[in-house]
């Protein structure tokens, strides 16, 4: 059975069946507003930005970390998971400063991948190129795919 509402008929105490999650909606809208007024510093990306792809014998992860140092990294890998973590340092400026912006967070982060396959975790190779962390993790010798000939 369908109603509709005419509006400028009396209802007969009949709501729509969204009146109240159209009203937790307004109140849900009106809370995150002056929650974002009060603390108008956060941020929602997840840092280190990574990649992850592979070829036939290796996993890649590529990671971006400007501004961190290779003494600033620990990079852990176990069974089919890789750890990066570490801390990025930014230059304090003076107490005077006025900020119109500041997106450039410091402080430490951990990021932990899930990887596709088992590993080998005693031939893990990491470079810090640029920004760019490469890491390069090879598959254990059961993930690789193998060649079967058909006789």
């Amino acid at each position: 059975m369908i109603f509709r509402r005419i509006p400028s008929t009396p209802s007969f105490g009949f709501r729509s069946p969204w009146s109240e999650l159209e009203r937790m909606q307004r109140e849900m809208d009106s809370l995150f507003g002056r929650f974002s007024e009060a603390y108008p510093q956060i941020s929602a990306g997840v840092f280190p930005a990574i990649n992850l792809s592979e070829d036939a014998d290796n996993y890649y992860v590529r990671a971006e970390l400007p501004g961190v140092k290779a003494d600033n990294l620990d990079i852990q890998a176990t069974g089919n998971s890789l750890s990066i973590a570490g801390e990025r340092k930014i230059a304090a400026e003076s107490d005077e400063v006025r900020y119109h912006r500041r997106e450039r967070d410091a402080g430490q982060f951990s990021r932990m991948v899930g990887l596709p396959g088992d590993i080998d975790t005693q031939k893990v190779d990491a470079k810090l190129d640029c920004g760019i962390l490469t890491v390069k993790v090879p598959k254990a010798e059961a993930a690789k795919p193998r060649q079967i000939s058909v006789s």
